[in-house]
């Protein structure tokens, strides 16, 4: 017998390579290869390669020639169509094909972060303050200054750069405009938090772990600079922000802080309703206290990604999870899914203080 057909889906890269958001949108075609080449090495499965651009009937036609015995599902939404994310899964769920990572009521609530904050906040977890702009002019702040501006459905640092970072009426109502105008609506105003910033990684696969929470190291001796992961930071190796900003794994805090994250990280996870693996991001206040800063489902896997370093820092196998992830998918049902489903009752229990 043939050993399983692993499809490795993505996005069909379509910005140009001197677009300025292209180096998020090209890397998920190296990963998928890089992916598919520890799966056929290390567990002898099968592996073959789509990239998926605008229209949904490839997929549904690639689908019924190929029968993929399960999805390895990469695929992160066109840049000019964030929301076909989680379509993309909707599509798999409706055929009934195991998939890699989390569903679409996840992908699509996860991708709102406005929305996500109103759940953790109904759920009471911590999150920053927060208002959203949909047209100019901007109402005048009700936020204490600085706040900073983000694309409420965008991902990867797409949109964030220091001038994100705003400490007056006018330098907001210019970041407004150019979030409006390169993606449009809503915008995010958030509350800016001073403070240091966490990243605890959850593996399900099939029990939930949080993994030991990992930091993002700022500098402290540029005047001026705001300590934030822009898109350079995550995507641009060689520019100042990208080398200013060296991840820790794992940081170096106290046992009661790391179980602190780690509790609320998975309660987080639960809520969203988060599958396989995901990532919760913090920023811890001066006075010890976090606030999600945001709920990753299907965050960047390659073995040079964060998550990677956080499954190093546990004493975890990248190249294991990668099959595992596969493995784990193949145990599930193969019957058409449904595609909204409630979340589990403990997934609303409140954060412990």
């Amino acid at each position: 017998m043939a050993p399983p057909l692993v499809l490795m889906l993505h996005n069909y890269p379509t910005l140009p390579l001197d677009h300025p958001d292209a180096a998020s949108e090209h890397s998920v075609v190296e990963i998928a290869q890089t992916l598919g080449r520890i799966l056929e090495e290390d567990a002898g499965f099968r592996t073959t390669s789509l990239g998926l651009k605008q229209d949904p009937t490839y997929l549904w036609a690639e689908l019924k020639r190929r029968k993929p015995a399960v999805v390895f599902n990469l695929f992160e939404g066109n840049p000019d169509n964030p929301e076909t994310e989680a379509y993309v899964a909707g599509l798999l769920q409706w055929k009934g094909i195991p998939f890699t990572g989390s569903p679409l009521r996840t992908l699509a609530l996860a991708r709102a972060k406005h929305l996500t904050k109103q759940l953790l906040r109904g759920a009471g977890l911590p999150t920053a303050e927060f208002f959203v702009v949909s047209e100019l002019p901007v109402m005048n702040c009700p936020l204490e200054w600085p706040v900073i501006v983000k694309p409420a459905q965008q991902d990867a640092s797409v949109g964030l750069a220091q001038d994100s970072v705003c400490t007056n009426q006018e330098q907001l109502e210019s970041r407004v405009q150019f979030v409006l105008d390169n993606y449009g609506v809503p915008v995010l105003v958030e509350e800016f938090i001073a403070g240091r910033e966490f990243n605890v990684a959850l593996v399900e696969l099939p029990e939930l772990r949080a993994l030991p929470p990992s930091e993002v190291i700022f500098p402290t001796d540029r005047p001026g600079y705001w300590p934030i992961l822009t898109y350079e930071c995550k995507w641009k190796p060689g520019t100042a922000d990208y080398d200013a900003t060296p991840p820790k794994y794992p940081a170096d805090i106290t046992p009661r802080l790391a179980d602190r994250l780690c509790a609320i990280a998975t309660e987080a996870y639960r809520l969203i309703g988060c599958r396989d693996y995901a990532r919760v991001d913090f920023r811890v206040r001066p006075n010890g206290k976090p606030s999600i800063l945001e709920v990753n489902p299907n965050p960047e896997i390659s073995d040079d990604a964060g998550f990677a370093g956080s499954l190093s820092s546990a004493g975890l196998s990248y190249r294991e999870f990668i099959v595992r992830l596969v493995e784990h998918a193949l145990t599930k049902t193969h019957a058409p899914a449904s595609l909204f489903t409630a979340p589990r009752a403990e997934s609303l229990a409140p954060a412990r203080s």
